[in-house]
């Protein structure tokens, strides 16, 4: 299907999943990056505190916490 067509038919409102491989789509930036990150014992304990006063994993309240700042910035 050539791009015009298929900019018609979404236009139009038509249902284009046929013609998409779902397998590969992905949304740009939000990909996964592994990074590593040394913090001194005594942030390591409060980070645990705080996580289990909010129940959930050092990880999920590290990125909620930079995620935050960085939208507030």
């Amino acid at each position: 299907m050539k791009a015009s067509e298929f900019d018609k038919k979404f236009d139009e409102g038509e249902d284009l999943t046929a013609w998409l491989d779902l397998e590969k789509a992905h949304r740009p930036g939000l990909g996964q990056k592994r990074v590593n990150v040394d913090f001194p014992v005594w942030m390591v304990r409060s980070l645990d505190r705080e996580a289990r006063r909010l129940g959930v994993t050092r990880q999920a309240l590290i990125k909620l916490w930079l995620a935050d700042k960085l939208q507030h910035r």
